[in-house]
């Protein structure tokens, strides 16, 4: 099924581009490559992310956006070029380390503790963060602050009707949400959400499209997904990867009328198709492109 690429018009998503590039760097990629034997996966990719960034990373299947994910967070070593976090190389950190500094991420496939309940789950992530991971069973129930942090997760992320049911028996929406909730009990500077959405059914989607919404205005968040209604109600800034290098940067506007983007997700660049099913996007948008 495809996904449209929407033409918004001024007054959306991108209203306020010199906004999006105004506050400092916090997290900055510079001519990052990755070479598997006689191929490069990642070609000189360099990405400014801003304080409080809403900034989406877009692009065809295969493109390399995964590729760049793990090496921005240290599960594959870059060939070449450096990253920084708040002025700090981190090039060389392992991924604990980089967590431990407020760079975290989430992931495209579910990846949970399937007999922990949700308050179990962020009780350990809590506690682990606060230095207290060998004993957080103990902190569980005795430890005011981590008890007070949890709960305000499993409010903020609508998971208290469900904190002590195991993960397994709870609707992937659910999952994806408790997924997010643990990266936030992290307290990240930098929050990368990779396809948070993926394989969530539709009954499910609009809890989670407004969790997203609503996360924290100081975190700066990446966004990797192939849902466009999405990406342009998120999103101020966008980054579009095309064979593992930066076809062109801007904001939704900027990049929904970019005719190279166009020629990437359509083969051309100028024809349109059906309106967006995005509820509320669907009566603004003129024309829209389609993902395949």
């Amino acid at each position: 099924m495809s996904t449209p690429l929407v033409n918004k018009p001024p007054g959306t998503a991108g209203q306020a581009p010199d906004a999006a590039t105004a506050a400092p760097v916090v997290l900055s990629a510079s001519g990052l490559v990755k070479r598997f034997g006689g191929i490069t996966a990642t070609s000189h990719v360099s990405l400014d992310l801003h304080q409080g960034a809403r900034h989406a990373l877009i692009g065809p299947n295969g493109a390399g956006k995964t590729t760049l994910i793990n090496l921005l967070t240290g599960v594959l070593d870059a060939t070449e070029g450096r990253i920084l976090l708040d002025g700090e190389d981190i090039t060389r950190l392992p991924p604990h380390q980089r967590v431990r500094r407020g760079l975290v991420r989430t992931f495209q496939i579910n990846q949970l503790f399937d007999n922990f309940t949700p308050l179990q789950t962020l009780a350990m992530t809590v506690a682990q963060h606060r230095g207290q991971g060998r004993r957080w069973w103990q902190a569980l129930g005795a430890d005011r602050a981590v008890n007070e942090r949890c709960e305000q997760l499993l409010a903020e992320f609508r998971l208290l009707g469900v904190m002590d049911q195991p993960t397994r028996t709870l609707a992937y929406g659910k999952r994806r949400l408790l997924e997010i909730a643990i990266a936030l009990a992290c307290e990240p500077r930098v929050l990368l959400l990779d396809e948070p959405v993926a394989g969530v059914p539709a009954g499910e989607r609009e809890e989670l499209l407004r969790t997203v919404a609503e996360l924290p205005a100081d975190v700066s968040v990446l966004l990797i997904e192939h849902d466009m209604d999405l990406v342009f109600s998120f999103a101020k800034r966008m980054t579009v990867l095309v064979n593992g290098a930066v076809l062109t940067e801007g904001d939704p506007v900027q990049i929904a009328n970019d005719p190279q983007v166009k020629a990437v997700y359509l083969g051309h660049g100028d024809s349109p198709s059906d309106p967006p099913s995005h509820p509320h996007t669907a009566s603004t948008q003129p024309q829209e492109l389609s993902h395949g």
